[in-house]
């Protein structure tokens, strides 16, 4: 059904825009202008990444409707980054997929490592779970959020230094931040949540009525 929303896309930390493609295309056929805005993932730290690449972004939205947002992994925190010093007029709902809101012990026990800031960047540095790091300080969301976290992997390696049920790169627990409306657990993995079809169903749903219908969903859970 046509619509005159807004959908914006950041797809996560060392990927593309072609990671959202899939997305894009879903929500498209629903009636939503789709940005699938890229960005240097790697080449910046977040507070840089997200004053480039939301303004990009929000520039191209047609001047009426909601805007919405759908994100995946760090793209997640880039939205909160930019809203903890910036206003969106027209915000209207975003859902997170896999988002390190709180951090990521992935990187507690890599991020020192010269051959992760060589592949991940300024930004993966950031996400660790300490009490000072970037993520952990940018307090409550104060908009309508869904968050949907995996707890399949395919790389055992890092689930091992992730306590509890996992993506492979971040903990259900962990993908919760106070003031989300809705959370979600499905059984999906990291690199792939964002393709899978259920996740972009949820996502669908969410965005048109701000609450996930799934089946097998536990009871709201609030940040």
């Amino acid at each position: 059904m046509p619509t005159q929303d807004s959908v914006i896309l950041l797809h996560g930390l060392a990927r593309t825009a072609r990671a959202m493609t899939k997305m894009e295309k879903a929500l498209t056929e629903h009636g939503y202008t789709v940005i699938n805005q890229g960005y240097p993932s790697t080449r910046h730290d977040i507070p840089e990444l997200a004053a480039q690449t939301l303004p990009k972004a929000l520039a191209q939205c047609p001047n009426t409707g909601s805007i919405h947002f759908v994100t995946h992994s760090m793209g997640g925190i880039l939205l909160r980054q930019y809203l903890s010093q910036n206003t969106i007029p027209r915000l209207g709902r975003a859902v997170m997929l896999g988002p390190p809101n709180q951090g990521s012990e992935v990187v507690d026990h890599l991020g020192g490592w010269a051959p992760f800031r060589w592949v991940n960047g300024p930004a993966g540095s950031q996400m660790s779970t300490a009490p000072d790091s970037l993520p952990g300080n940018l307090g409550p969301v104060d908009f309508s959020l869904g968050v949907i976290a995996g707890n399949r992997t395919v790389n055992l390696l890092l689930s091992t230094m992730l306590p509890g049920p996992n993506d492979g790169k971040v903990t259900v627990e962990r993908t919760k931040v106070k003031g989300m409306h809705d959370h979600l657990v499905l059984p999906v993995t990291h690199p792939f949540m964002m393709r899978n079809e259920t996740v972009i169903e949820q996502v669908r749903i969410f965005l048109a009525t701000g609450a996930f219908d799934y089946p097998q969903k536990p009871e709201r859970e609030e940040g």
